[in-house]
């Protein structure tokens, strides 16, 4: 029996058998010579898991090429249901989001999530301002006075960015319009200080094209471009300002092929809500007024109190996208999921304005927290939010490698022309807009430091600062230009799609190289006595 083994080991075949094996493991040897760098497991999970790695420890090694840039793909899930073409969402801050800029994310295939800093009354109105939108009417147009003076006109403008205001009864939105006033009305003007805007606009009766609420767009922009005016107010039969089209909006108007729209064609819109038994009819009212998904915010959000909150929601409201967080740990994430989330936002301490980690000694580096409550929301197919510490386009790359499914900004948004507030100069000369922390004094004191669990609290622990950010133009150009950064960053990783790159990464074949401070200083700007940078052409 032995010496017959012995014979067939030595047969052709047997050979053939030994040397195919040979061959096959000498290739899969030289494949494995081949991928410098480690998979993101092994970082995360292997004996190289000692310490807590973010974002700049991180670099993508490149892939091959075999593609245009123009074919990569960004699609990919913000919750269960909600798909974004432009994985970036942002975040619910009252320096950052309300209806302009949920709008303008939208539009560009993202997601605008509206901050709980505000009363029932005015959030709904956010939400439902963003509802309705219709691409190509302004909404809620700057209105004014007719007794304002020319010189008060003048000092709009220039916050405003434009010249021509509806003139209406009150100054407000839905109040009678008494005509309009442009820069030709204006010009002319000596006396600034005296002479009332009344005195000098185009009076109602005046006016050689007004429309009637109902009309379409389309008709709406043919009567602009037939009555060679600036701008065309829409009003009721009663004269009331319903909407206005603008010829500036109209030449720079395209389509929106990303837009982030539901069943019924409206712009989808998410909000922020606390955990307080008050919060329950905050939601009731969001949800009729349209909401697509609500976020409960809170900076630490394993409890008691969101876990309440997040099943009442699901229970009463199965429809409803409910995002949980903020998470780190896998722990964390396992409790919210077994709670019924829709989508989990990760994140606690890592944001340019919060100093949670600093005061209270507890978060995260963001790139482990992203990765491991990924692969196991993964598991349950739910998806993640990678919430803060994204500062450039790269970030957002390196988040969507890490499992992430958007990235949700607040400092990579601020200073926006979409975001609250007014710009103001720095004595340099530099255009600023305000930005601040949700968990810094000024926040808390406007109500949100329930996200901190301070409500019944005497003493306030700020949680974040207040500071100044430049001027970043407009979204329309910003989130083009991010999308176009993050476009070009996964062709250098040679994937076509964000489910390629996420296939990538569980399989190991992505793979990633941590970087010394040195490394950090070479892979940006150096050597230079100074140097402009200019966003985007």
């Amino acid at each position: 029996m032995k010496d017959q083994r012995q014979e067939r080991s030595r047969s052709p075949r047997g050979r053939v058998e030994t040397d195919e094996k040979a061959q096959y493991d000498k290739r899969k040897a030289e494949e494995l010579d081949l991928h410098d760098g480690h998979s993101a497991k092994d970082l995360f999970e292997g004996s190289l898991n000692k310490t807590g790695y973010t974002y700049d420890d991180l670099i993508c090694m490149p892939g091959q090429i075999s593609f245009g840039v123009h074919d990569v793909k960004l699609a990919s899930y913000a919750t269960k249901t909600i798909k974004l073409h432009s994985p970036i969402v942002s975040s619910p801050m009252d320096t950052v989001t309300e209806s302009k800029m949920a709008i303008a994310m939208a539009l560009q295939g993202g997601l605008g999530v509206i901050h709980t800093n505000l009363s029932l009354e005015a959030q709904v109105k956010e939400v439902s301002a963003v509802k309705k939108f219709k691409s190509g009417f302004i909404l809620n147009p700057v209105c004014v006075q007719p007794t304002i003076t020319v010189a008060q006109l003048d000092d709009l403008g220039k916050k405003c960015g434009f010249t021509g205001f509806a003139v209406t009864e009150d100054g407000c939105m839905g109040s009678k319009l008494m005509g309009l006033v442009t820069k030709r009305d204006t010009d002319f003007v000596l006396d600034r200080q005296k002479t009332t805007v009344g005195s000098v606009m185009t009076k109602m009766q005046d006016l050689s094209a007004v429309a009637y609420d109902g009309v379409d767009l389309a008709a709406a922009q043919k009567q602009l471009r037939d009555s060679k005016k600036g701008k065309l107010p829409i009003v009721t039969k009663d004269g009331q300002l319903v909407a206005m089209v603008a010829r500036k909006d109209l030449k720079k108007q395209a389509d929106f092929p990303l837009a982030t729209k539901d069943k019924n064609g409206c712009l989808v819109v998410g909000a922020a809500v606390g955990t307080r038994p008050s919060d329950r009819d905050r939601v009731a009212a969001l949800v009729a007024a349209g909401v697509d998904a609500v976020v409960v915010d809170s900076s630490q959000g394993d409890s008691v109190f969101q876990h309440d909150i997040i099943r009442w929601m699901k229970k009463e409201f199965p429809d409803l996208q409910v995002i949980g967080g903020n998470v780190v740990t896998r722990q964390q994430a396992k409790h919210l999921i077994d709670c019924g989330v829709d989508a989990l936002r990760v994140g606690m301490g890592i944001g340019s304005i919060c100093t949670t980690q600093e005061v209270c000694a507890c978060g995260r580096a963001q790139a482990s927290a992203v990765y491991n409550c990924a692969k196991l929301a993964r598991a349950h197919g739910v998806p993640i939010l990678a919430d803060g510490g994204i500062s450039s386009p790269g970030h957002i790359v390196k988040a969507l490698c890490l499992g992430a499914g958007a990235a949700m900004c607040g400092s990579l948004l601020a200073g926006t022309e979409e975001t609250p507030g007014e710009f103001f100069y720095s004595e340099g000369g530099v255009r600023l807009k305000r930005y601040r922390g949700m968990g810094s004094i000024d926040a808390m004191k406007k109500g949100s430091d329930d996200r901190y669990f301070g409500a019944a609290s005497t003493v306030k622990v700020a949680q974040g600062v207040s500071g100044n950010v430049q001027d970043k133009g407009s979204v329309a150009k910003y989130i083009p230009y991010l999308i176009q950064g993050i476009k070009h960053g996964l062709q250098d990783i040679g994937v076509q799609s964000v489910d390629s790159l996420r296939e990538q990464l569980y399989s190991e074949q992505l793979r990633f190289e941590i970087r010394s401070a040195a490394a950090q200083r070479e892979g940006g700007v150096h050597g230079l006595h100074s140097f402009e940078r200019k966003l985007y052409a």
